[in-house]
């Protein structure tokens, strides 16, 4: 069964100190007031992580980025301390013995209820992940949408919070029905000056050569953090690997393609706008490989 622990000193400024400070609750019990924020203005941040054999991945760059996500929307910095004991405690009540057995969190962080003072809201929630194996093996469709926006909209927009994980998600959601409804499984987003960025839950991968590139994250796109770990796998098997921006004429170029992400790891690419891509079966493989082996 699902777990979820709620926190109840979220943010350094709660001065979160032991335990006692979060609780562990049935799945299903309420444990949000109907006018949080992060409820009904989508007004708070979150991260997704993966966890294999009781070991969080990637455990420290995603508390970077939460904290980096609650800076862009001055939301009080969530407290590490805090969430790195929800989660181990939600690893040990969910109780997962197989080591074998993939496992992911969603842990958030809210404004708090709107109209009464600041009250952050933090909480962890724990289950069992779905089966990825299609999408690891035989690969996904993706199609381009455009974003309606140029490359460098995080410069010269900021307030829009590119670069952010924040629980507003009503455009990922609508564009992966879109998707549904064209015949494919994701999204990669484009830019009105073509170019691409990323998925709406995921990272892109490509190579070119002996060469792989993703787009940088300092033009509005989120750093991914199973991206940063498939770039620690190729540096380890001596590749080369490179961020920069990327033109949408380079997607049929490249040789391969992959989209990355925590719960779904590396899914190749096998289509894209209809026209078929190239799978490496053998190296998408030990690149899942090694992300599931990842012990930080």
């Amino acid at each position: 069964m699902p777990v979820v622990v709620t926190i109840a000193r979220p943010s350094v400024a709660s001065d979160f100190s032991d335990a006692r400070a979060f609780e562990i609750v049935p799945f299903d019990q309420p444990i949000v007031d109907a006018m949080n924020l992060g409820i009904t203005r989508g007004d708070g941040i979150f991260e997704t992580i993966g966890i294999v054999n009781g070991i969080v991945q990637d455990e420290e760059a995603h508390l970077r980025r939460f904290a980096r996500s609650a800076t862009i929307l001055e939301l009080p910095i969530p407290d590490p301390s805090a969430y790195r004991a929800a989660v181990a405690a939600g690893i040990a009540a969910l109780g997962v013995t197989d080591p074998t057995t993939e496992v992911y969190c969603k842990y958030v962080l809210t404004r708090g209820i709107e109209g009464r003072p600041l009250s952050p809201t933090g909480y962890a929630f724990l289950d069992v992940n779905p089966s990825w194996d299609r999408e690891r093996t035989t690969g996904i469709g993706v199609v381009t949408l455009s974003r309606g926006y140029a490359l460098d909209i995080a410069q010269t927009s900021p307030w829009l919070l590119q670069g952010a994980k924040t629980l507003s998600y009503a455009v990922n959601r609508a564009v992966l029905r879109e998707a549904a409804r064209r015949g494919a499984d994701d999204v990669l987003f484009t830019t009105t000056d073509g170019y691409v960025l990323e998925g709406p839950t995921s990272s892109l991968l490509l190579r070119f050569d002996d060469s792989y590139v993703t787009p940088t994250p300092e033009l509005g796109v989120l750093h991914g953090t199973a991206q940063y770990g498939a770039f620690n796998y190729l540096a380890s098997i001596g590749a080369s690997t490179s961020y920069r921006p990327v033109l949408i004429s380079e997607l049929m170029d490249a040789d391969a393609l992959w989209m990355t992400n925590s719960q779904r790891l590396a899914a190749p690419v096998h289509t894209l706008d209809g026209r078929s891509i190239p799978v490496d079966t053998e190296f998408t493989a030990a690149l899942n490989a090694a992300l599931l082996a990842r012990t930080e």
